[in-house]
């Protein structure tokens, strides 16, 4: 299969949070965002628009799922440089590392939860 772009969606009712985690302490960029039809969205990503995630609020509180310890976002960081800088704008705002569940996340990285509890590793390695 050939795919030109990836978005992965999630359901919030806190979308400033979530722009301000992704956005201002992991260094993502906006790349759009909309409201129609009773739905507010906001797409962050890479810069080349390839991957994306986008999160969606509606006007009405949403039910949300509740994440496990396993439900994980991993983003891999292989500039040290870049990763302790991310940690430390992640930590200046109030986000603190979270023991991870599989303790191979904890080699190589660190594990921290977004607003919503949803699990975000910053591995400082080279990836696949």
């Amino acid at each position: 299969m050939k795919a030109m772009q990836f978005r992965m969606a999630r359901p919030t009712n806190q979308l400033n949070k979530l722009q301000h985690f992704y956005i201002d302490g992991l260094g993502l960029k906006k790349l759009g965002d909309f409201n129609h039809g009773g739905y507010e969205g906001l797409m962050i990503g890479l810069p080349d628009k390839t991957y994306h995630l986008e999160f969606i609020q509606t006007e009405e509180k949403m039910e949300l799922p509740e994440p496990t310890k396993e439900h994980l976002l991993v983003f891999y960081m292989p500039d040290h440089h870049e990763w302790r800088t991310a940690i430390a704008r992640l930590n200046d705002m109030g986000f603190t590392e979270v023991l991870p569940e599989n303790p191979y996340w904890g080699r190589g990285g660190i594990t921290i939860e977004d607003p919503d509890g949803w699990r975000v590793v910053l591995m400082n390695t080279p990836g696949i």
